[in-house]
């Protein structure tokens, strides 16, 4: 055990833990508190740093929506995520002096508290990192590990139970971000989780529904009802929610970090809970948990250089793929995929033969993984022309749709893009730990099998575009479309000249939600019909479904005008997302 935890703590970089809050190395002299920044405002007394006033939060909540956003642009920093108290914590972690890393990380910890049915610290967390000093790109990798011990009798029942529990990297991957990159303590990052958990929020209607559908499971346990059913009965929308036991959990783990969590009283009731839940997870599987930091993936499309997440995040990767093999086509001749047959019908196509593929990828650190061969445009042009003689593709199994993304950049020009997940849908197991919701995120091992402690492989997207070294946009998106999402934009705003706002609220192919956790191929009802009923006339079972349906994903980008550094950002009509500028 000892030496295991020496080789967690040489890769997590936590060689400051012992000392509690140790600025990080990175920080500036520029930087201040939350505490600081909220007194400035006017903070009154007995409420949390962190947190906004009242009438601000009900302000912001009211964003909190399904529908068009209103775009931003400016000068300095941005940050863009699906909910609009999370967006704010990061866009203050910029205020006070932090960078890019700093308002992603904020955001994303935010997220797991008003968001916990799409993310949670027992989820994974990954970021894609430019340094503007440097010009470097990295990407660290919290992505879950399967547990040693055998899952026998592993099925589908067993995502309702703690066998479907996989060892979290979320904390690992913030940790490791922050050391790498922020210059603020985790004290202040995760201020504004702390204090929505603590002081409560109006819960908002796209929370309250997936409260309501899984309440059969949020109900059975004590610290579900705590949270939900305080009274007895499911809370109502727009009534405040306390997450209390989350806040104690969250402040010792900005005191102590990894070591409280991989090592300590957290890993040990983590494991009791999900034991007792028929899961065989233990405390060693925590301590030999591997935080990466891993070279990213890269390709090009049409002058501009891409860079994304590798496996076993393979996200990234799967995107650079795609656009290689579009870029076989005139696609500015055939015109954006809205009014496109021929488009739409390859681009399907292709987005399907790469997830496919990519249900052969496992985890590098174990098994050969030939990145540099599949992200070869020797590769592309091969699978591009052997596509033009198949048949319509098979959509493979897709994952639930719960996960969240963040993108935000600094004044000084850093950008960070992060995806952290539940990696499932939520609540399925009704566990909880600390007041946090336990994931059940091996979901994901019905595409790829790990093996025996290996990691799960993923297609999770943190990617940038790049021109002349510096990046144009950065992006990523939650739900089982991201790949056909963040293509359809790319094609949209490279090839057609379109600006962030018209994309991405374009009509959108890709895979639909139905109840009961399957997804099929759809298009959105405003899809130009002419456009569809060609392409189905082809091959393909496109069927319909809502505008801005939620299954398409969110397009959490942003778009830095090479000419000018101007920033561009639009919440996602198909998440309660906003964008903001400092």
């Amino acid at each position: 055990m000892q030496t295991r935890r020496r080789d967690f703590l040489k890769l997590a970089g936590t060689g400051a833990f012992a000392a509690g809050l140790a600025a990080p190395a990175q920080a500036t002299a520029g930087a201040r508190s939350l505490e600081t920044l909220f007194t400035e405002r006017g903070g009154t007394a007995g409420a949390t740093p962190g947190s906004v006033d009242s009438e601000e939060r009900r302000r912001l909540l009211a964003k909190a929506v399904f529908g068009r956003k209103d775009a931003v642009q400016g000068d300095g920093g941005m940050v863009v995520c699906a909910h609009p108290l999370a967006t704010r914590a990061g866009t203050d972690a910029l205020r006070a002096g932090g960078n890019a890393a700093d308002a992603a990380l904020a955001t994303s910890v935010t997220q797991c508290i008003v968001e916990p049915h799409m993310t949670g610290i027992t989820g994974v967390l990954g970021m894609l990192y430019y340094d503007a000093a440097t010009g470097s790109i990295d990407y660290i990798s919290g992505g879950m590990n399967r547990p040693m011990a055998d899952l026998a009798g592993w099925g589908p029942a067993s995502i309702a139970t703690g066998m479907g529990a996989a060892v979290p990297g979320f904390w690992a991957g913030f940790e490791k971000s922050r050391e790498m990159h922020g210059t603020m303590s985790s004290k202040d990052l995760c201020a504004a989780a702390i204090a929505y958990a603590r002081d409560g929020f109006e819960v908002h209607p796209f929370l309250w529904g997936e409260a309501f559908t899984m309440g059969h499971m949020i109900g059975i346990n004590d610290q579900g009802r705590e949270i939900w059913y305080p009274e007895g009965a499911l809370i109502n929308p727009g009534e405040m929610v306390y997450q209390k036991r989350a806040a104690d959990t969250l402040e010792r783990l900005a005191e102590e970090g990894n070591d409280y969590f991989y090592f300590g009283d957290f890993a040990r009731e983590y494991c009791d809970v999900v034991q007792r839940a028929g899961g065989v997870m233990t405390p060693d599987d925590f301590a030999r948990y591997d935080v990466r930091v891993d070279e990213p993936a890269r390709g090009s499309y049409r002058g501009y250089d891409l860079v994304g997440s590798p496996a076993p995040d393979h996200g990234g990767l799967h995107v650079i793929e795609i656009m290689q093999m579009l870029e076989f086509l005139d696609i500015a001749r055939l015109g954006p995929v809205t009014e496109s047959a021929e488009l739409l019908w390859q681009m399907h196509r292709i987005a399907a033969q790469v997830f496919a593929d990519g249900g052969r990828h496992r985890d590098p650190k174990y098994h050969d993984v030939p990145t540099d061969m599949i992200a070869s445009k020797e590769y592309a042009k091969t699978r591009f022309e052997l596509l033009q003689m198949d048949a319509p593709l098979e959509t493979g199994e897709m994952p639930p749709p719960g996960s969240c993304h963040v993108t935000a950049v600094d004044a000084a020009g850093n950008v960070a893009t992060v995806l952290h997940s539940c990696m499932s849908l939520p609540w399925t197991n009704g566990l909880f730990v600390g007041g946090h919701t336990i994931v059940a995120s091996g979901a994901h091992f019905f595409r790829v099998m790990p093996g025996p402690g290996e990691r799960a492989t993923t297609y999770v997207a943190p990617n940038m575009v790049l021109k002349n070294g510096k990046p144009v946009i950065a992006s990523g998106s939650p739900s089982g479309s991201l790949l056909q999402n963040i293509v359809q934009n790319y094609t949209n705003m490279l090839d057609h000249g379109m600006d962030i706002e018209t994309s991405t609220n374009l009509p959108r192919f890709g895979n639909a939600y139905a109840p009961g956790g399957t997804m099929y191929p759809a298009v959105e009802v405003d899809f130009p019909e002419a456009t569809r009923n060609a392409a189905n006339a082809r091959g393909l079972d496109l069927g319909v479904v809502n505008q801005w349906n939620w299954g398409m994903g969110s397009f959490e980008a942003i778009h830095i005008d090479p000419d000018t550094g101007r920033r561009h950002a639009c919440g996602d009509a198909r998440r309660n997302a906003m964008a903001e500028a400092v």
